[in-house]
């Protein structure tokens, strides 16, 4: 039986089969079409011919994918969404949106601030105006696609989105999307709030992202597969999951390729260099999962507050065009040559000198034709090197939260790009298999359950309120899908809170598991 991985990037699209020892059993990378969906059926249908493996006996099937970030970031496909805000009369004074850019904001058709809304003890500051929300809802019907839903400390206690969204469904029908707010974000209205908007904004890119998934495994004779998608907290989601909560897919490529980085070393804590053909990605894995951003986040040109994974990334990658400038400095990137490295790069028998060519020049790497780079001039060569060298030292040192050394790991099909020895890194490795870390990362995710809520530790004691967080964590993998013996705390914090009543903590409990 086999699981296969795979994971959609901009430059190419990886695939991965791992065996029932969780050992890699074959791997390709093809190059990203147009149509993202041909790349995919291309990528299953070479990989199932180089391993000669039977399709029906591939068991579980894990995508990664880029989708609902190009969306956001291009303003494109994005579904009609009302705003349905519970929070009169306290939160009027901060009206929704107020940051967000003309041509992304367009996406939201219509808005409404209606009472209600709790304190952060959960007590209520009004009570849902259920008269209201339903007018809103009529007053907008067959104008928008989706609904968000948020609520004053939904995260606390989510009655009155839930009840909203009653209302809506009664109004709207049962298949409208509505995405609430606690379900998705964090404390914080107006990111959380922000985070919801583009979660419903999502919705039509994510049923086309999961059908075209599930046609392409169909067409390749893959049926009796079942079938997750990659999140951007290195564990997976369902099917019908993904598509309730599309915006959880953003970032999970760089998370895919910190998961799989962490797998190929058997390392569990070390810096992730991940070099693309565009773009480089560092990450921090820790106890063998990403680590998270502590702050908020900004999608382009959007604050929000999800989880998202703690990266960086440069304008470095193995289709970064190299350039001497008038004055005699030699420049690297931002701009590549991405997935067409093949028609492009000199070594490849193009015309633009891509860092690539760099590496081959100085013998760092074998690929395609190295006749055709000798002509560089060596001193040319080693100055674009150097600049490279620098690019992603200066980018660990970003990562680094000391100035100690860390252990670093390479990994993506661009890493040939960089020498084995980095100021900054106590060691540098580079597992088999590192082309593929992320279609790898995707193949062998876990899935977890997160548990988050705020605990006046005067009524319910430290102790006591960790271990009902750990239980409820735990139990919130299994219903994701995890075997329970196999679920274990992953992650647990509680942040005293200073400004609010009492001895306030915000208490986060994360638990993951393998699949059944």
């Amino acid at each position: 039986m086999y699981r296969l991985g795979i994971d959609v990037g901009g430059t190419n699209t990886d695939a991965v089969l791992i065996d029932e020892n969780m050992k890699v059993a074959a791997e390709v990378k093809r190059p990203t079409s147009e149509d993202i969906y041909e790349g995919i059926v291309d990528a299953i249908k070479t990989i199932l011919a180089k391993s000669g493996t039977d399709p029906s006996s591939i068991r579980q099937a894990m995508l990664g994918t880029t989708q609902c970030t190009n969306a956001i970031v291009e303003r494109k496909n994005l579904a009609s969404v009302a705003l349905l805000r519970i929070g009169a009369p306290a939160t009027l004074g901060v009206p929704p949106m107020t940051d967000w850019d003309d041509d992304i904001r367009s996406a939201v058709t219509a808005e409404k601030i209606i009472g209600g809304g709790y304190e952060y003890d959960g007590k209520e500051l009004a009570p849902l105006d259920e008269d209201a929300a339903r007018s809103f809802f009529r007053e907008i019907k067959g104008k928008v696609e989706a609904i968000a839903v948020s609520c004053v400390f939904s995260t606390i206690r989510n009655e009155q989105e839930t009840r909203a969204a009653e209302i809506c469904r009664q109004e709207l029908g049962e298949e409208v999307h509505v995405s609430l707010s606690g379900e998705i974000g964090s404390m914080g209205l107006i990111e959380r709030e922000n985070a919801a908007i583009l979660n419903a904004a999502l919705f039509r890119v994510a049923e086309s992202f999961t059908g075209g998934f599930a046609k392409s495994l169909e067409e390749m004779g893959i049926t009796g597969a079942d079938v997750y998608l990659s999140q951007n907290d290195g564990t997976l989601m369902t099917m019908e999951q993904a598509r309730r909560y599309p915006v959880l897919t953003i970032a999970c490529g760089p998370t895919n390729s910190i998961r799989g980085a962490g797998y190929l070393s058997k390392m569990k804590n070390a810096l992730v260099v991940d070099v693309g053909g565009t773009t480089t990605d560092l990450g921090v894995i820790q106890k063998g999962f990403p680590r998270e951003s502590s702050i908020a986040v900004t999608i382009g040109g959007v604050r929000t507050n999800f989880r998202m994974p703690d990266v960086i990334t440069i304008g470095l990658g193995g289709g970064s065009i190299v350039r001497r400038t008038p004055d005699g400095r030699v420049t690297v990137g931002p701009d590549s040559v991405g997935y067409k490295i093949t028609e492009k790069a000199l070594i490849f028998g193009g015309d633009v000198i891509t860092a690539t060519d760099i590496a081959v020049r100085l013998g760092m790497a074998q690929l395609g034709d190295s006749g055709k780079v000798a002509h560089i001039p060596r001193e040319f060569a080693v100055k674009a090197m150097e600049e490279i060298k620098s690019m992603a030292e200066d980018a660990i040192d970003a990562m680094k939260v000391s100035g100690d050394d860390v252990d670093v790991i390479l990994v993506g099909g661009g890493s040939v790009i960089l020498p084995e020895k980095l100021a900054g890194a106590s060691s540098v490795k580079k597992p088999d298999f590192f082309g593929t870390a992320n279609a790898i990362g995707s193949a062998i995710s876990k899935v977890s359950g997160t548990f988050e809520k705020l605990v006046d530790y005067n009524k319910v004691p430290r102790e006591e309120a960790l271990e009902r967080a750990r239980a409820e964590a735990v139990e919130m993998a299994v219903e994701a899908g995890a075997l329970r013996e196999t679920v274990e705390i992953i992650d647990a914090e509680d942040v005293p809170l200073a400004y609010y009543a009492g001895n306030t903590n915000r208490v986060k409990v994360k638990a993951a598991g393998d699949l059944y």
